[in-house]
Parts: C-alpha cells; structure tokens; sequence
C-alpha cells in the first residue's frame, strides 16, 4: 500500500473518503443513509470524534474529520465495522429487496480480500492530511459540491445527507463544527 493516503499524524484533521465494494449504491437507501448517521452522531460524542464537512453520496461518502483521541485510523477502524455490521443486519432481517445480490456482492469481496464472510467497505480511506487554507477550502467546497456535479441536486445546501446545509444554516441530519474560512492550519 502507498505511503501517500497513510494516516502519519493521529491528531491532525484529515480529508477522507469511503466506499463500498464493488461501487454498490448501498446508500440509495435512507436506512443505509441513517446507519452512518447515527454512528457519526455516535462517534460524536463517546469517541471524540470532530466533523467538520461530510456528504453521503450513493456508494462512497467524504469526511472532513479529526480524532481529539488521537486516534483517526481507530474512528475509521471501528465505524467501519460498527456500520458494516449493521448494513448486514438489516440486509438479513429488514426488508430488503436487493438482498440475494447484496449477499453476493459482500461475500464476493469478502473472500477475494480479506478471508472473510463479508465486507461492505473498501480498505482504503484516501486520508489527506489538511495542510492549507487554500487546501481546507477546496476540499470542503469539494465535499459540498459533490451532490451537484453528480446532478441529485442544483445547490448544495439542498442535499439533506451534506454538511452543506449546516454551512448554509438550514436544518441538518447531524451537526457539525463549521469551518472558518480564515482557519489556519500548521
């Protein structure tokens, strides 16, 4: 694996970005949607996780995140599991109409990986480390734009699973601590 999306500093914020296997629309669905929610609400508050700018798209979301535990590869670690446990069992319980091929799919990149039973997210995270104004910037106006370039909706502020609308002082799904554009990093 490449140095180059490597978490080297626990405590610095990061850029991140997650997706499912196989590029799976797992996230058309709101309950999917919810789960991640909930767990970042979650993570929020027991696990000193700081959000800063997020956006769930259909198979991957971004994050803009730091980890007052000093411990980011530990956030992703067990929100991944945590998430990916839950999608499971609502794919085997809840009523899911994709669930024969849902089983296909996870168990399919389960055992071509990783020796398991199943797996919903991919390894990689692409972490990068926010070492600029000009760089946090991009990034967060990236992770708001990222709904309207796929065309789900023409401005940000009216994707409900975005950071977006939070910056735009709407109502939101989950808070988030804003970024000031005049923020500095070191």
């Amino acid at each position: 694996m490449s140095s180059a999306y490597r978490i080297s500093d626990q405590s610095k914020t990061h850029f991140l970005t997650f997706q499912i296997v196989g590029w799976v629309d797992l996230f058309t669905r709101k309950i999917y949607r919810d789960i991640v929610i909930d767990s970042l609400k979650y993570c929020q508050k027991n696990k000193g996780l700081n959000l800063f700018a997020y956006v769930i798209m259909s198979n991957h979301m971004h994050l803009l995140a730091q980890s007052e535990n000093n411990d980011l590869s530990g956030f992703i670690r067990d929100f991944k599991r945590f998430t990916s446990t839950q999608f499971i069992d609502f794919i085997e319980n809840g009523k899911e109409s994709r669930r024969d091929w849902l089983r296909i799919v996870f168990a399919y990149h389960g055992l071509l990986k990783s020796k398991q039973d199943n797996q919903i997210w991919t390894h990689e995270n692409h972490a990068e480390l926010i070492y600029s104004q000009k760089f946090i910037e991009q990034k967060v106006n990236n992770i708001h734009n990222n709904p309207v370039k796929s065309g789900i909706v023409v401005k940000p502020e009216d994707y409900l699973y975005s950071s977006a609308r939070n910056y735009a002082d709407l109502e939101s799904v989950i808070d988030v601590i804003k970024v000031d554009f005049i923020w500095k990093t070191y």
